[in-house]
């Protein structure tokens, strides 16, 4: 019995960093995120059409800039106001058109209610020192550390460039 509730515990612990997921990239490949053991990685919920869009242009001069240490990722999702309607193919095709995108982007996802992806699930609830729940609209940017912990989350409100975040890299 004893055996069986360690498996179960195993089997069912939460995971220990990002390094955990595997996922896939807007193109379909399969992509493990522990491929940037050593780096810093920003991970960030994006949209085409919102308000935060341009957002875009200053996430790759953020990758451009710090690419020795960070990488950045985008991860589409439509969880608010429809604002992110396209497919895989379309959402790419905008970002390498209107702002240069060739940071990675995950396929489309969920990042909040039934079906949210584990990594988000993860990520909303993962203690750090800034603040946990539901995330509250797109362009929430996690910052995770060389070792695949958390350190800090961003609001949308926040930069790319700025120096709240910038100071961290």
């Amino acid at each position: 019995m004893k055996i069986l509730a360690l498996m179960l515990t195993l089997l069912f612990a939460a995971p220990g960093s990002v390094y955990e997921f595997k996922l896939k990239t807007i193109d379909g490949k399969n992509f493990n995120l522990a491929q940037y053991k050593g780096k810093k990685v920003l991970i960030v919920n994006t949209a085409s059409k919102c308000g935060f869009t341009p957002q875009y242009a200053e996430l790759q001069k953020l990758a451009d800039q710090y690419k020795d240490k960070l990488v950045v990722i985008g991860f589409p999702a439509n969880n608010f106001g429809g604002q992110e309607p396209g497919a895989n193919t379309e959402i790419q095709q905008f970002c390498q058109k209107n702002f240069g995108v060739t940071f990675p982007l995950s396929e489309k996802v969920s990042v909040k209610g039934d079906d949210i992806s584990p990594l988000f699930k993860y990520l909303t609830t993962a203690a750090n020192p800034d603040f946990t729940g539901e995330i509250k609209w797109n362009f929430e940017k996690f910052l995770i550390d060389e070792n695949g912990k958390l350190i800090h989350r961003y609001r949308s409100t926040v930069k790319p460039l700025s120096p709240e975040l910038t100071s961290q890299l």
